[in-house]
């Protein structure tokens, strides 16, 4: 063992008694097009997020393609489980194999850095992409580990009929990944997960782009139910455990939270290998 993206008025003219003022000459319409194309430019600007990847780096994460780090081949192991999962020959027995819940028994056991780090590595393949959701509305991390910040997110798109699926999903300076925040804390943050707003939600995010991945981040396991809400609706899950933290009877409990035909894989974070290597990540894969 080493888880998305409004004419011109009428000129009438009417019998008046006093003086008509001057028309100003019509713009060209090449100006018109340039106006238009530079409003569209600007909402899309407003939905770019950089990413300080130099920081990522520096904190362990799979940030820049031109390293080489123990950790780079870690997640290449892992994530290559999960594509082949998503598109190989399981992807046809499991539902919505390309959505892969992420989590664990407990907080603190490294979930957001594991979500984080799956999503980066999967942007570097040349064939896929990825949309990393922060799904865990009750304590979200991503933003906070990204040192991002953004209006809205996916807890505003739920409760709101005014909020569209392209005013909360943020293109990044990686290529192929794609944001989209938790959102505002919300009181009835298990009824907006299990609404059927986020079942369409999640149908369309496992539909629409053929070589998409979906992560979601989610919450841990235990004491919560937004979880097991979240999991009903993905085809594959990671479960995050802490070396000589996570307890066993917990994560018994946590797994037996899941449905039973979810391919479920567990990723061992803060592993000791040697003295030579340091800390690792393993990984397991488990499915019915």
């Amino acid at each position: 063992m080493s888880t998305i993206e409004k004419a011109l008025d009428k000129l009438g003219q009417a019998a008046v008694a006093e003086p008509v003022p001057a028309i100003p000459p019509a713009e060209p319409a090449d100006k018109l097009v340039n106006a238009q194309a530079t409003l569209s430019e600007s909402k899309t600007a407003s939905q770019f997020i950089d990413i300080d990847l130099d920081s990522l780096s520096k904190r362990n994460f799979v940030a820049k393609a031109t390293e080489r780090k123990l950790i780079y081949e870690e997640y290449r192991v892992i994530k290559r489980k999960l594509i082949n999962n998503a598109f190989g020959p399981l992807s046809s027995s499991l539902k919505n194999p390309n959505l892969i819940l992420v989590s664990s028994s407990r907080p603190g056991e490294g979930k957001t850095f594991t979500s984080v780090n799956l999503a980066l590595s999967i942007a570097l393949e040349q064939d896929k992409t990825v949309l990393l959701v922060d799904a865990d509305v009750l304590r979200p991390n991503v933003s906070r580990t990204l040192e991002i910040s953004v209006p809205r997110g996916l807890t505003d798109y739920l409760s709101s009929d005014s909020v569209d699926v392209t005013d909360i999903m943020y293109s990044t300076n990686v290529e192929r990944l794609k944001l989209i925040a938790a959102g505002k804390p919300h009181h009835l943050s298990t009824e907006l997960l299990a609404s059927d707003k986020m079942a369409a939600l999640v149908n369309e995010f496992a539909s629409r782009y053929p070589d998409r991945i979906v992560i979601f981040d989610a919450p841990p396991l235990l004491g919560v139910n937004e979880t097991s809400v979240l999991a009903a609706m993905c085809g594959q899950a990671v479960i995050v455990l802490e070396e000589n933290k996570t307890k066993l009877n917990e994560l018994e409990k946590a797994i037996s939270l899941l449905p039973p035909d979810l391919a479920t894989g567990f990723v061992i974070n803060k592993a000791h290998y040697s003295r030579d290597k340091g800390y690792g990540y393993g990984y397991g894969y488990y499915a019915e």
